[in-house]
């Protein structure tokens, strides 16, 4: 459903102006509707929007030397780049890098600010990567905690104190959605925008920093979202961007599984690159585009597995995340998702999933419920949300005439955001964040396939395909 803003019509006046103040008021009005692509005033959304040119201040960076930006008062031993996940049931992993090898992984937490009552200890890593030495990279997990609570955490025994909120287990909960986040003055926007945002937890579906093999990029990045990464956990999986294999010299995902450890032995998953976790009702699945999928693989075995295990009745939605969109309108990465999701489908079908939500393209795109490239009421919402920032400019061009399947497509950065109300019903806003204010350019109610007749239409059919060997 797209939703436009009406015309807006001034009230007639009393009497009429003197000519001075008439031309003035008409130089105002031209002045003002300069840029504008309806006379009508209603804001132009979707595919014949036309993002207006970068302004001058703007730059593909925000650092081109992020090593000469170090706090002034920070010392050796102060928490950096801190950041926070779920990490099992009423558990956080807090996630920071120190210069000082020497400062212990503890995490000192309460629920008073300065009044730290609990202490819980974790593990650290680093790795090198050609001439780059990372810090010491600390991971631990916190808890058990309280659902819906602030907490005010201090991470190595000293530094700056930190606070953040647990999500809660029951609805209403508040999603926010990003893709391709990068780090450029769009994406300094859009995290703006989402700070705005009153969400209990960000999900990625891959490309966070595009550090692209220049490490120092991912320090840059950590520093970029820590105030809002260190407020709210942050669920993400990888994209292209992070693989920075090198061959015969550098393994892929290094620098990604060292500092975005997600809850994947929690899950009963053997790679960081693959997971789920569930929140306040909604199970959540974070597939790997570019790890191993097919039929043989760990990765789908572990798919498999977890989808036998959702519970509808606990977690009535079920939502899936991963990079190389399935369905893509656009002209950019046309069928790289192809072979994946013809192996994959299968099950999404047979567990009725709700949503898939990927990145990859630099556009913004939703389409209809659909299976096997027919809209099917039982199919899957597939959303696109590859735009959040990055430095290689937006997917302009989309495939004419548009498919079936597509409802809403739009060339511009934004944001998402999946507000789940109840058992049945969530609400789906996308925001361009080129507006000062945040703007809803695509709404959309949705409903779960749990209060619909689809699983008990097909439960038996269809489950054999999930407990099949």
């Amino acid at each position: 459903m797209e939703i436009r803003a009406g015309t807006r019509r001034s009230p007639p006046s009393p009497m009429a102006p003197p000519p001075l103040l008439l031309l003035l008021l008409l130089l105002l009005a031209v002045s003002s509707c300069a840029s504008a692509a309806a006379s009508t005033g209603a804001p132009v959304v979707g595919e014949d929007y036309v993002r207006p040119p970068a302004r001058r201040h703007r730059k593909a960076l925000l650092s081109l030397f992020p090593w000469s930006k170090k706090k002034a008062s920070s010392s050796s031993s102060d928490p950096q780049q801190v950041h926070i996940s779920l990490a099992g049931e009423k558990h956080m992993r807090i996630t920071w890098i120190t210069v000082d090898n020497s400062v212990p992984s503890v995490v000192d937490y309460g629920i008073k600010a300065g009044a730290y009552t609990f202490t819980s200890q974790g593990e650290s890593t680093s790795y090198s990567y050609l001439l780059y030495s990372s810090g010491k990279i600390h991971h631990v997990v916190i808890g058990p905690l309280e659902d819906n609570a602030i907490y005010y955490y201090r991470c190595g025994g000293q530094g700056p104190e930190f606070q953040f909120k647990t999500p809660p287990s029951q609805y209403p909960l508040s999603l926010a959605v990003v893709g391709d986040l990068g780090q450029t003055s769009w994406t300094t926007s859009t995290l703006n925008h989402i700070k705005q945002c009153e969400h209990d937890m960000l999900l990625l579906p891959g490309d966070l920093s595009y550090a692209d093999y220049m490490q120092h990029l991912w320090d840059s990045f950590g520093t970029l979202v820590e105030p809002l990464a260190s407020t709210r956990p942050w669920m993400v999986t990888e994209g292209n961007h992070e693989k920075e294999h090198i061959p015969f010299l550098e393994s892929g995902f290094q620098s990604y599984n060292a500092r975005w450890k997600m809850p994947f032995e929690e899950s009963g998953s053997t790679s960081n690159l693959y997971y789920s976790f569930e929140v306040a009702g909604a199970h959540i699945i974070m597939l790997g585009s570019y790890t191993d999928y097919d039929e043989s693989s760990d990765q789908y075995a572990w798919f498999k597995a977890d989808l036998a295990k959702v519970d509808r009745k606990r977690t009535p939605w079920l939502i899936v995340l991963l990079h190389a969109p399935w369905y893509n309108s656009n002209w950019a990465h046309q069928g790289e998702g192809d072979s994946m999701m013809a192996t994959m489908e299968p099950l999404l079908y047979a567990a009725h999933v709700d949503m898939v939500i990927a990145g990859h393209v630099h556009a913004y795109e939703r389409a209809e419920r659909v299976y096997n490239g027919r809209l099917d009421p039982c199919g899957a919402v597939h959303i696109t949300i590859g735009d959040g920032g990055n430095r290689e400019g937006l997917a302009h061009r989309y495939r004419n005439p548009k498919p079936a399947w597509s409802v809403f497509r739009e060339a511009s950065f934004g944001h998402g955001e999946l507000k789940i109300l109840n058992s049945t019903h969530a609400h789906w806003t996308w925001h361009r964040n080129d507006d000062k204010e945040p703007v809803r350019t695509d709404d959309v109610w949705i409903n779960s396939l749990a209060g619909s007749g689809c699983i008990q239409d097909h439960s038996r059919e269809l489950r054999k395909v999930l407990m099949s060997p």
